[in-house]
């Protein structure tokens, strides 16, 4: 899994509960930090994309990851602003899908297992 979140908080928490799944994890604290590390990664099954990150945002990041990323990759965006509205845009944006934070784990690795067909 590639992480790319700035928030240090939010970058041990998910990385915590995805390692406990078997899952390694990359970490990226901004996009363009991310899509670098999807080229050095290729092997990488899913990108959770905190919404809210100086520089390049979650729309630019998601867009750029569809048109460098040949494979279908689920893009999961991960937003503290759970305001009525934001899914849609984000999932407007290209995202696969939405969790809002903070990240409750049960339910992110519910929709990681849907999205990977499998156990993370």
């Amino acid at each position: 899994a590639l992480v790319i979140d700035d928030d240090i908080y939010n970058v041990y928490a998910m990385t915590g509960a995805l390692e406990q799944q078997g899952m390694t994890v990359v970490l990226a604290e901004d996009g363009r930090a991310g899509l670098a590390a999807l080229r050095e990664h290729p092997d990488v099954a899913v990108v959770l994309i905190d919404v809210t990150m100086p520089g390049m945002d979650a729309e630019g990041i998601v867009h750029a990851l569809r048109a460098t990323h040949e494979a279908p990759l689920p893009v999961v965006a991960v937003t503290a602003r759970a305001m009525p509205g934001d899914r849609a845009k984000c999932l407007s944006a290209g995202a696969s899908d939405y969790l809002a934070k903070p990240v409750n784990v049960a339910h992110m690795v519910a929709l990681l297992k849907t999205w990977l067909g499998r156990t993370p």
